[in-house]
């Protein structure tokens, strides 16, 4: 038991050591750097927010997108199952011709049983207006013929969402794809409107982003040398240092007081932005000079608490040593109780 016993006095000792001396991590940043900004500088707050730069598209967003008119670039050839508006004078009067005619798997659309059917597709739709009036002059004496496409059946609709797939495309089907990642909403709508030109007589595009996707900050809440837990939040560009906290249901059981903002530098410089944050005064006290706007790309830091960090690497070092230590206690005793009932047994 006395070995036992030292190894846990040791042990308590380099314990009391450590907690007397404390621990510190190497910090690469410069304190210095704490320097009030210039006004024009100085990072946005609660009371100070700024409108984000003009948004860019990235993957995964999801835009909606409308074309407000589908029109085929002349001259369209009738195909089968569209839809003509026919309007002709001079018919028989309880036969009309005055409405709506579906093209037919075969080609043809049905006039009436006056009439008969007559094959139209292929044909513009000045050809397919001429061959009905002679079609119709067989029977009626100066048929006044009008006709106007309804309805293409070719021209699939584009309205929708679409999603920006890892190339920066946006796949519009039949029509192909279009890129538009790194653009924003207006240099979009140019670009889809140049491409469906191809496709649609002078197409006119509206166009909004239907889900913000691609900007995105992160809550990172250390876990008190028990693993760090990630929260990947999208931005829409009003949070605040509160605003993200509650994306986590506030600060842990393990979390301490500390928070800052790691912001991404620039490109081009190697420097990094940390911003403090005063978990007391803008909680309790209601200030706002530190409760800072959220921009793409930032890190919120909620720190973990020192007296349960330490804890648990203490826990970590101690408790592989007390499992050994505890099983080699475990087996002296069962020794020893083997002895002792042998020693009883050729007692007796």
């Amino acid at each position: 038991m006395r070995p036992f016993r030292s190894a846990r006095t040791v042990l308590l000792l380099l314990s009391l050591t450590l907690l007397l001396g404390g621990c510190r991590a190497l910090d690469f940043y410069d304190r210095t750097l704490e320097q009030p900004a210039p006004p024009g500088m100085a990072p946005p707050y609660e009371m100070a927010m700024r409108s984000l730069p003009e948004y860019r598209i990235e993957p995964p967003d999801i835009l909606q997108i409308e074309l407000l008119k589908l029109v085929p670039i002349p001259p369209y050839r009738v195909e089968s199952y569209d839809v003509l508006q026919m309007k002709v004078l001079n018919t028989f009067l309880d036969q009309p011709i005055d409405g709506y005619f579906l093209v037919e798997a075969e080609g043809t659309v049905n006039l009436g049983p006056a009439y008969g059917t007559i094959r139209v597709v292929g044909m513009t739709v000045e050809e397919a207006q001429r061959e009905i009036k002679t079609k119709l002059e067989q029977v009626l004496a100066r048929p006044e013929v009008s006709v106007q496409l309804a309805r293409a059946s070719g021209m699939q609709p584009i309205t929708g969402p679409y999603l920006v797939g890892p190339d920066g495309t946006v796949n519009l089907r039949q029509y192909g794809s279009v890129h538009v990642s790194g653009k924003t909403l207006t240099e979009a709508k140019l670009a889809l409107e140049k491409h469906l030109a191809s496709f649609v007589d002078s197409p006119e595009v509206s166009i909004d982003v239907a889900s913000y996707n691609s900007k995105v900050y992160y809550i990172i809440t250390e876990g008190a040398g028990q693993g760090d837990n990630v929260v990947r939040v999208p931005i829409t560009g009003n949070e605040t240092v509160l605003d993200a906290i509650s994306q986590v249901q506030g600060l842990s059981q393990v979390s301490s007081k500390r928070v800052w903002i790691a912001r991404p530098a620039p490109g081009g410089y190697g420097c990094e932005q940390q911003l403090p944050v005063d978990w007391v005064a803008i909680t309790k006290g209601g200030a706002t000079a530190t409760n800072y706007q959220i921009l793409p790309g930032d890190r919120v830091f909620i720190a973990s608490d020192p007296v349960i960090a330490f804890h648990t690497t203490v826990s970590k070092i101690i408790g592989p040593v007390e499992r050994v230590l505890g099983f080699g206690s475990l087996v002296g005793s069962t020794v020893r109780t083997f002895q002792l009932t042998g020693v009883r047994q050729t007692t007796f």
